[in-house]
């Protein structure tokens, strides 16, 4: 009975990490590795920009993916 409590809270906290957060604008600083989605015009419909972080000397790389829209929420990026 507590391990079924236990993956029951399990699965209700982890539940909301599985949602990525769309940026209106690309951030200034992205640590090496991390991930950003952006809503960008120069990707087509249905798909998002993602920039993965660099470290220093390597330029960011950018692809245009497709995220479910139970995955996504908008957000606005902050300065």
């Amino acid at each position: 009975m507590r391990a079924l409590l236990l993956g029951v809270f399990l699965s209700t906290v982890a539940l909301p990490c599985l949602a990525q957060t769309i940026l209106k604008s690309e951030p200034l600083v992205l640590a090496p590795y991390e991930i950003a989605f952006v809503q960008d015009a120069s990707c087509p419909a249905g798909k998002v920009l993602k920039f993965t972080g660099a470290i220093r000397g390597v330029h960011r790389k950018k692809a245009c993916v497709a995220l479910a829209a139970e995955q996504a929420s908008l957000a606005v990026a902050t300065p």
